[in-house]
């Protein structure tokens, strides 16, 4: 099925209206358009985003490594993608993915940039939240844990008594094989030891004595 043609006027309501921030950069890495979406987003006017004015924006801790890569990328006319802080309009900060691709003229020269940005703030916090989370049980691990003297089982972060061998499973990738130390061999089966069981070998069973 052919792509239907569409006026340069419906080209502008599409892009004007598109469900993401739109911005353009001219040869000169200057940003010469942004799409209402963006405006809408940063509520400053088009005069005040062009050239490097979209660059206030952004977070002070990510505005050099941003620049970095956008201006990297101009001079290798590569494709880019990077991640940085832009305030809102209400003086928010929300984290933003931008991605940036070259563009060219009806000649077929290299005239620019066109990049598309997402607002991704919910999925890095619930990131930083998950990785703040194993932070948490990591350093729990590595410090003291309340275990009972008797059982050995461990009082969870809710208060519950649970295995050890099950808590050390769900808070960390260790795994556990079993077997029986040499102490344990002696006092358990004592038998097989003078037998001559080697310590760490589960009992036979009876029957399996190849008799």
């Amino acid at each position: 099925m052919d792509a239907p043609n569409l006026s340069a006027l419906e080209y502008r309501l599409l892009v004007e209206q598109a469900p993401i921030l739109i911005w353009r950069a001219n040869r000169q890495a200057q940003c010469d358009y942004f799409n209402q979406r963006w405006l809408d987003f940063t509520g400053r006017a088009m005069k005040e985003e062009l050239g490097d004015g979209w660059a206030k924006g952004v977070h002070a801790d990510d505005l050099q490594r941003c620049l970095d890569i956008y201006l990297g990328a101009f001079g290798r006319r590569e494709i880019f993608e990077m991640t940085y802080r832009l305030r809102r309009h209400d003086g928010q900060y929300r984290w933003i993915f931008d991605r940036g691709v070259p563009f060219q003229d009806d000649d077929g020269q290299f005239a620019g940039y066109i990049g598309s940005c997402h607002d991704i703030t919910e999925r890095v916090e619930a990131e930083q939240a998950l990785a703040k989370a194993k932070e948490n049980e990591l350093r729990q691990l590595m410090g003291l844990l309340p275990i009972c003297a008797n059982c050995k089982k461990i009082r969870n972060q809710t208060g519950n008594w649970e295995n050890l061998e099950h808590y050390i499973e769900a808070h960390s990738q260790a795994a556990f094989s079993h077997g029986i130390c040499p102490d344990c061999m002696r006092e358990l089966y004592p038998d097989l030891v003078e037998q001559g069981q080697e310590a760490g070998q589960p009992p036979r069973k009876a029957g399996q004595d190849g008799a």
